[in-house]
């Protein structure tokens, strides 16, 4: 199969080559501009990204091609684990921003080695305030699991790319008797949609896609208390050692 891996600073993966809006245009520019794109996106066209984006890669990121359409590439992402697919996080990107490569030493999945938990919510920390991208994975916008993929991937360690499958690999932790750096899960019928790092008793550091005042796809990275409503849907905790 062929390698590849991403030679700019953010390839977004996307659900096809047609899901691009006319105002996504910066993102798949041969040469993205992800600080005019995310800064162009108000409330709504940032909630219209649902069902659009899927996640993001950065550079030096290897992928493995599925499919090729025109310009398009389908991949999958060896580093960002996915149930979907065994060889990683499936998705559309442009072919300008890959080049052929060999597949490097991937990191090691976080339970299998010891992660400093310390750290890793540190690394959290520095982006509150950041607003909230569905799919994103990196510095100009992240989504809930996003962020919590990109902290361990920092310390050098994999987590899969999605908030099911992050509480599905994670070891469960006892509501009540978790710790600062754990993770906090949130359910609703259809399954776990987001995903927090503890920060203290029912205390989460997190990405929410709304704003504290209810405004829709105005949400920003913030470490506070779970609202009422978090609270109300507050499913497991768990860890990755």
């Amino acid at each position: 199969m062929t390698t590849f891996e991403v030679v700019v600073d953010v390839a977004t993966g996307w659900t096809s080559p047609t899901a691009p809006r006319e105002l996504d245009a910066p993102a798949i520019a041969d040469q993205p501009d992800l600080a005019a794109w995310t800064q162009s996106l108000d409330g709504a066209a940032r909630l219209g990204l649902h069902g659009r984006t899927l996640t993001q890669l950065v550079r030096g990121e290897p992928v493995l091609l599925i499919e090729q359409a025109g310009e398009w590439v389908k991949v999958a992402a060896p580093w960002q684990p996915a149930p979907e697919d065994v060889r990683g996080y499936p998705c559309w990107v442009r072919r300008s921003h890959l080049a052929e490569a060999d597949l490097p030493r991937p990191p090691a999945p976080a339970n299998q080695i010891d992660v400093d938990k310390g750290q890793i919510t540190r690394f959290a920390g520095q982006f509150i305030g950041l607003p909230y991208l569905w799919g994103g994975t990196s510095r100009w916008g992240l989504d809930c699991s996003g962020l919590v993929h990109l902290a361990h991937r920092a310390a050098g360690a994999v987590v899969p790319r999605d908030a099911s499958a992050q509480q599905a690999t994670a070891i469960p932790v006892e509501l009540g008797e978790e710790q600062p750096g754990d993770l906090y899960f949130f359910a609703r019928d259809h399954g776990v949609f987001h995903v927090g790092f503890v920060t203290g008793p029912r205390r989460m550091l997190h990405a929410p896609e709304d704003a504290p005042d209810g405004l829709p796809g105005a949400g920003c990275i913030e470490d506070a208390p779970l609202s009422v409503e978090r609270r109300g849907t507050l499913y497991a905790a768990g860890r990755f050692l």
